[in-house]
């Protein structure tokens, strides 16, 4: 598999992605502040992404950040990658697994592979499918799926 560097200041347009490109996003540890953040604005207050004492008895043994929190996160790491960057038309579909928890504390990046490209010039652009996997700082993959994105052609 071919691999070739999809960062860039702007975004890359559907024609100038093949698949097996891939690209790693930076670092991002994630915090409490991060998970009270969430819990917040989503309104999911369970108690074992909030309360320390209740969660030293439940299966992980300590706060496990919301899954929706780290796909978001995750989210953010590959826009600030730079390839999305104005040429995304719209984020179409996802498919996601949660394997493994990420807790306060974690550091996690994301991983972006390009699976599938499919031409739909009556869109303006074209259909890119992306493996897409959080990994932490132990190098374990903790969520993973497939992101589908319109991105805009070159004409």
């Amino acid at each position: 598999m071919t691999t070739r560097t999809l960062t860039r200041p702007q975004g890359l347009f559907f024609e100038e992605f093949q698949p097996g490109d891939s690209v790693e996003s930076a670092t991002r540890t994630i915090t409490e502040t991060d998970v009270v953040n969430f819990a917040a604005l989503s309104g999911d207050w369970n108690l074992i992404h909030t309360d320390a004492e209740y969660s030293k008895n439940h299966m992980f043994g300590q706060r496990v950040a919301h899954g929706l929190l780290v796909l978001s996160i995750a989210s953010g790491l590959a826009v600030r990658l730079g390839f999305l960057e104005g040429t995304t038309l719209a984020f179409r579909s996802v498919d996601w697994k949660m394997q493994r928890p990420v807790v306060i504390g974690d550091t996690i990046r994301v991983r972006l592979t390009v699976e599938e490209t499919k031409a739909m010039p009556r869109l303006g652009g074209g259909l890119i499918n992306f493996k897409v996997e959080v990994v932490n700082q132990k190098d374990e993959v903790c969520q993973r799926g497939n992101w589908e994105m319109l991105v805009q052609g070159k004409s």
